[in-house]
């Protein structure tokens, strides 16, 4: 949630800004603004609304010859999207100006101390309060006031701030939001995320928590925060800018569910040899994997309905006990964790707070934690013991697709991988099932063929105002995750529910003219959720039927019709998902939503 960048060279600083901020609209906003300091001074131009509201005021404004800024795109948590809520804030004197994600728990204390001081504000923010806090503590080192800063206030913090007396510098420092040092020659910058940056350079820092960045143009200086000097390790991005461009499609979410067949190669294939599933980068020895009691998969949105369906695969291969909770939930249900536990958490960005404070933990009780991450050197990928990246490439969509994707694939690979340590799953099953795994993406290319028949029944119900899945299984799994990805970008409420629960109580919900999508690609589950359609279908549903080609009885009893290709049931879900998301994409297209950026969403949950 929210953007952060900042830039400090030899050139004109708000294109640049202005750039970078496009780049972190797939993260959430309400509104957005920069400052940029020049002669002594600092100028901040601020709007509520989207970023072109921000251009046509910046271009009305003489800010060319500044070398030194900072931007920031807001999601509101404290005060109303405005001008005077967006970021930069400044302090009364307009000496400091900084930009903030993140939520500073403490603020209502600090607020009334720094009025007793003598400082006014002017927003309903909490970031205001760290501009005074900054100034109040100012003596001439700015690094010697980040630190009286940061240990004063409480919460989750990415700061950016700029000072008129310091005209080369720039000063950063986080904690449990993500913040970047992007390194250039002759010019640096700070970030958010890689995308804001990558334009000007590959090469960055990654900021620990309360690691303070001193930016200079001709350099960057990292202090502890004993003020010791850090030496950072630089890493290179992999993948160039045009990864994160739509490469001609209309929007990202259309670019990324077409690049699945990439992604679950790029996942499955390096760590496939000779028939067997290899993962160099799990340190659990045999004995290890022998001893597991019970695994607790932790997550949060879609990587959490990843994990609903890794319980059935994890149950079903390893007979291991699997608990899926909401990363939300597990930390204050004060869980039950045995010592031969493993805890496995699943994020797409890595960084989302409620699944690093989830981890954190499991570790703090000394359990074992292996994260499914898509981010390279992501806060949980580098607080893990063990990481397994899905390698689905930059996902600038709010919506996940392809992450979700690769998700599933990780789980099964793992599965598969324990269970044959295990002595759970015959030989011959072991290599049907990796070979099974070895086809997937170019199952999920033949699905991408048909879009089309997906488009033509989304618009017979893009007017829907309620719209009902069901399935049972994995499937129920899915309709989780098909269900979650239409109201995200459509706005069409709707819910999902495990099939066999409609006659307790939800059937009541079902009139004539209600849309019901039914996932049923479970054979042994086949019959029952014929069942169940037909009950529906009694009540006057019309009925959307997700089944495998073939399935006559479903298409006899359905309105509309999808086919998947045949696979095994534990692995349906990597199928499934395209459609429900195809589906999704089109009726969001058709009511004329923003699609890559939903209203009220941000792509990285980074505070509570």
């Amino acid at each position: 949630m929210c953007g952060i960048v900042g830039y400090i060279g030899d050139r004109s600083a708000s294109p640049i800004l202005m750039r970078g901020l496009k780049r972190l609209e797939y993260r959430g906003y309400d509104s957005a603004g920069i400052a940029l300091l020049e002669n002594g001074k600092i100028d901040v131009i601020k709007a509520k609304g989207r970023l072109s509201v921000l251009e046509e005021r910046l271009a009305s404004c003489d800010v060319g010859g500044a070398v030194c800024g900072i931007g920031h795109t807001r999601w509101a948590t404290h005060g109303e999207p405005s001008d005077i809520n967006s970021h930069p804030h400044v302090s009364n004197n307009g000496r400091i100006a900084l930009v903030h994600n993140g939520i500073i728990e403490n603020y209502a204390k600090l607020k009334k101390f720094l009025t007793d001081e003598g400082y006014v504000f002017v927003s309903q923010t909490d970031t205001e309060v760290v501009a005074h806090l900054f100034d109040y503590y100012y003596k001439g080192d700015l690094v010697d006031t980040i630190i009286k800063v940061i240990d004063k206030v409480r919460g989750s913090y990415a700061l950016g701030v700029i000072c008129k007396d310091n005209p080369g510098e720039i000063l950063a420092v986080r904690k449990d939001s993500p913040l970047i040092v992007g390194l250039g020659e002759g010019e640096n910058f700070i970030a958010s995320d890689i995308p804001a940056v990558l334009e000007y350079t590959k090469k960055y820092y990654l900021l620990e928590d309360n690691e303070i960045a001193c930016l200079r143009a001709d350099g960057v200086s990292v202090f502890s925060r004993e003020k010791a000097p850090v030496k950072k390790e630089i890493f290179e991005v992999t993948w160039d800018a045009e990864a994160a461009e739509k490469g001609g499609y209309e929007h990202f979410m259309a670019k990324e569910i077409m690049e699945q067949p990439k992604a679950l190669r790029d996942t499955i294939s390096p760590r496939i040899d000779g028939g067997e599933i290899v993962l160099p980068e799990i340190n659990m020895g045999e004995e290890e994997i022998k001893k597991i009691g019970r695994i607790h998969i932790v997550a949060c949105g879609s990587a959490w309905h990843a994990g609903v369906v890794g319980k059935y695969v994890f149950e079903k291969l390893c007979r291991i006990p699997v608990e899926v909770d909401l990363a939300s939930e597990f930390r204050y249900r004060d869980p039950i964790l045995g010592q031969n536990d493993l805890c496995i958490v699943i994020s797409q960005s890595g960084e989302t707070a409620d699944t690093i404070a989830a981890l954190r933990e499991a570790r703090r009780r000394g359990i074992r934690v292996l994260s499914i991450v898509n981010v390279v050197a992501s806060s949980i990928a580098r607080d893990s013991d063990d990481v397994m990246y899905t390698w689905a490439g930059p996902e600038i969509a709010v919506a996940t697709t392809k992450a979700y994707s690769t998700q599933l694939a990780a789980e099964y690979m793992l599965a598969l991988h324990f269970a044959r340590v295990r002595g759970t799953i015959a030989p011959e099953r072991y290599g049907e099932y990796v070979s099974e795994l070895e086809g997937l993406a170019s199952k999920v290319e033949s699905l991408l063929n048909f879009k089309k028949n997906v488009q033509y029944i989304a618009s017979k119900l893009y007017n829907a105002k309620d719209i009902f899945f069901i399935g049972r299984g994995i499937d129920y799994a899915l309709a989780l995750e098909g269900s979650l990805k239409l109201k995200e970008v459509s706005y069409i409420h709707s819910e999902a529910y495990a099939a066999g629960e409609l006659k307790h109580g939800t059937i009541s919900l079902i009139e004539e003219g209600t849309i019901v999508v039914a996932v049923a690609t479970q054979d042994m589950l086949l019959e029952k959720l014929v069942s169940n359609i037909k009950e529906v279908k009694a009540r006057g549903a019309l009925v959307v039927a997700l089944a495998k080609e073939g399935n006559h009885e479903i298409e006899e009893v359905s309105d509309y019709l999808i086919t998947v290709p045949d696979v095994c049931d534990l692995f349906t879900a990597s199928l499934d998902v395209v459609p429900l998301q195809l589906l999704a994409y089109y009726i969001a297209v058709a009511r004329g939503c923003d699609v890559d950026k939903p209203r009220n969403l941000a792509k990285s949950v980074t505070v509570e």
